[in-house]
């Protein structure tokens, strides 16, 4: 049983080891998120319910969006020109910073 115990405890830390790097920073999407805060708020909560909250929001749904803004695949007038000058860096930054929001 400790046997188990331990590599699943050694799997788990490779993941979240594995899943820290692929993190984007925090620092520099809070710095990037300025121009997001008209409509989504200053720490990622809308003032009203016509924009959705970012705060909290799993950093991989957040790059799947803004991806999809960016690419077509989903169309909105306002977040779609809002994401096409994005790199995938910087998506990486602005997710990380609103998924460490509460």
């Amino acid at each position: 049983m400790k046997k188990i115990l331990l590599t699943v405890a050694v799997l788990t830390a490779g993941l979240v080891s594995s899943n820290a790097m692929a993190a984007g920073d925090a620092a520099a999407g809070k710095a990037k998120a300025a121009v997001c805060a008209g409509c989504h708020g200053a720490a990622g909560i809308s003032a009203t319910g016509m924009w959705p909250n970012l705060a909290g929001q799993k950093a991989a749904y957040t790059i799947k969006q803004l991806k999809a803004f960016k690419d077509g695949t989903r169309k909105d007038p306002t977040m779609s020109p809002m994401a096409a000058p994005l790199s995938d860096e910087d998506m990486e930054n602005l997710a990380a910073y609103y998924a460490s929001l509460k």
